[in-house]
């Protein structure tokens, strides 16, 4: 989907100023709005910006001061990763 928001000329060449990359920069705030109501996750956030991983995401969100939810889905998704760390770790040997 694509979205086209009309902002007057005036503002859009002040922000734009400070932000460089005013649609990039719009993208993040929706994000982090998203973040925030709990509409979007963590990996989603990756995906919708093209992040390449989700260390980006938080900083980007510890930059916005949006405290992190960490609840039983991301757990199990650590717990999962950690494991399949261990495996092929334990193939290594």
């Amino acid at each position: 989907m694509q979205v086209t928001i009309d902002i007057p000329d005036a503002i859009a060449q002040q922000v734009q100023g400070r932000w460089h990359d005013l649609p990039q920069k719009v993208l993040e705030i929706f994000a982090i709005e998203a973040y925030q109501a709990e509409v979007l996750t963590r990996g989603q956030i990756q995906q919708l910006l093209g992040l390449s991983s989700l260390y980006e995401v938080d900083g980007l969100l510890k930059h916005a001061g949006v405290y992190l939810t960490y609840d039983e889905s991301d757990f199990e998704q650590d717990l999962e990763t950690m494991q399949q760390l261990q495996r092929s770790d334990s193939t290594l040997d």
